[in-house]
Formats: C-alpha cells, sequence, structure tokens
C-alpha cells in the first residue's frame, strides 16, 4: 500500500512538473496531457457528427449535398473555436484578459486585414444563406466552374478544362455570379445560325427545331423554339433556344447540335452564307 501512495505522488510530481512558469502562465506536463485530450476528442466529435449528417442526407431527401456540407461546415468550425478555448485555459492563460490585452492588436491587425474579414464574413453567410452552394455551376466574371469546396474565406471551383481556381468568398457575394444551378435545373441556351436570302424560313425552322429534340440531353418541355432574329448584311439570322438539365455540359450539348444543323441542312440545301462586302475601288491616277 505504501509503495502505491509513494508512485502515486511521484506520479503526480511528474504531471505537475512545470516546463514554463510566468508570472500569468504555468505549463506543467498535466497541461499538454490536456491540450492533446481537449484535440482528440474535438476530432472525434467531429467525425461523429459529420458522419450523422451524411446518414440523415442517405435517409432524408430533405437535407440535400448542399445542406449537410454547410450543417458539417459549421460544426466544424464551432467544435474547434471551443477547442481551441478549452486549450488554451487548460495551459492556465486567462482567454478573457488575453482578449482584453490584445484589443488594440487586434484593432491594428483588422484595419490592415480589412480584405481578409470581409471574405470571412462572406464565406459565413454563404454557408447560412446557401446562395451558391457546393456542386453548383456558377458564372463569375466570365469564368464558368462547379463549386468544389466553400471555406471559411475562400472557395474552391473547378472549371470545365479541370482548372482548379481559388476564389475569395467576397466576389460570391459582392460580385455578380449567375447560378446556373438553381431549385429548377432546368436552363435555356442559345445557338445562332445564318442562311443564305432566299431560303424556306418554315423548312429551316423545322430543321434547328428536329436537330435540337434528336438530342438526348435537350429537355421536351418546354420544346426548343426558334426565332428570326433579324435580316443580316448577308443573311437570314435565327436563334434556336433549347432547355436542359446538363449546364455543365451545354458546351458540348452545343456542338453536337451544331454537327447536326450542319447535317441536315446539307441534305435540305440550306447554304450557310460566306460574309459578304462590297469593295469600291478609286483610281488617284490622272492621263
Amino acid at each position: 500500500m505504501q509503495e502505491i501512495i509513494e508512485f502515486l505522488s511521484s506520479l503526480k510530481e511528474i504531471l505537475e512538473y512545470e516546463f514554463i512558469q510566468t508570472e500569468r502562465v504555468h505549463i506543467s506536463l498535466i497541461n499538454i496531457i490536456t491540450l492533446l485530450m481537449i484535440m482528440a476528442i474535438a476530432r472525434i466529435s467531429f467525425y461523429l457528427i459529420s458522419q450523422l449528417i451524411k446518414r440523415a442526407r442517405v435517409n432524408n431527401e430533405v437535407i440535400d449535398k448542399g445542406k449537410a456540407y454547410t450543417m458539417s461546415q459549421l460544426v466544424k468550425y464551432l467544435i474547434y473555436s471551443m477547442a481551441t478555448i478549452f486549450a488554451i485555459e487548460s495551459l492556465g492563460i486567462n482567454v478573457s484578459i488575453l482578449i482584453a490585452s490584445s484589443a488594440a492588436l487586434f484593432v491594428g491587425i483588422g484595419l490592415g486585414l480589412q480584405n481578409i474579414f470581409n471574405d470571412i464574413v462572406s464565406g459565413i453567410f454563404l454557408l447560412f444563406e446557401q446562395s451558391v452552394a457546393v456542386g453548383d455551376v456558377v458564372e463569375i466574371d466570365s469564368l464558368v466552374g462547379q463549386v468544389k469546396e466553400i471555406n471559411i474565406r475562400t472557395s474552391r471551383i473547378k472549371t470545365r478544362d479541370g482548372i482548379m481556381i481559388i476564389v475569395p468568398n467576397s466576389k460570391l457575394i459582392g460580385n455578380n455570379v449567375i447560378n446556373w444551378s438553381t431549385e429548377n435545373k432546368r436552363t435555356r441556351f442559345v445557338i445562332k445560325v445564318g442562311v443564305m436570302y432566299g431560303s424556306d424560313t418554315r423548312l429551316v425552322e423545322k430543321l434547328l427545331v428536329e436537330c435540337a429534340l434528336n438530342h438526348p440531353d435537350v429537355d421536351n418541355t418546354p420544346k426548343p423554339l426558334v426565332r428570326f432574329s433579324s435580316f443580316g448584311d448577308s443573311s437570314l439570322d435565327f436563334e434556336l433556344l433549347f432547355w436542359t438539365e446538363e449546364a455543365w455540359h451545354v458546351e458540348i450539348i452545343k456542338s453536337d447540335i451544331r454537327f447536326a444543323i450542319d447535317d441536315a441542312f446539307r441534305k435540305n440545301n440550306v447554304t450557310i452564307p460566306f460574309p459578304q462586302r462590297d469593295l469600291h475601288i478609286k483610281s488617284g491616277f490622272k492621263d
């Protein structure tokens, strides 16, 4: 019994041995162990909660991919923020005193890092509002890409070329952003084509609609329609409007339809004219 008491006494001395000792901060081995336990508990807690969210998403159609990601990110920031506070407290540092003594420093940093704070606040708004969510196809500054990740300060957008672009969250909040993946997944696109003067316009309309309807990714409802847009300088100009849910692959769809239009026009003797220009030559020579 005496040996056990002596062992516990020695263990206590080892655990309470202070590596760092100042007027306000006392860091011992037990503080380090407590810190590691807090971080481990935070990591395990986040993993378990994220698994519950994933399971809820699978079993509940109301929780879609975007909502599940938002909930997961918010839980992640909350857990790790609380863990950081507890970890600092476990080292014997009073967080309230630390914040109060650093207030002036924070003000100075805030003035110098306004853009970063703006991005962070924008990230919080994105996570709550979900005006742009993971998986959405967006267009920003003529850049079209799919949102792969929304973090607290920046978002990762993958373009059609497979390039990953890192975009500050303030751009997704402050700029005019076209979100092609709204609640209505169906989006309308247009293909412009011109034919030679004298062509049968009703035949052109019929061929254009058929070419669109024959593509498997073009929706039949609403039905594709053709607009006779203008009498051009050297052609009769038409617009083929069609709806599709495959906004991400729309350039490939447009290309397929253009191939079909060219083939249909050739078979039906409909000509796409070359641009025509009148050239007047004046002679400056005198006899």
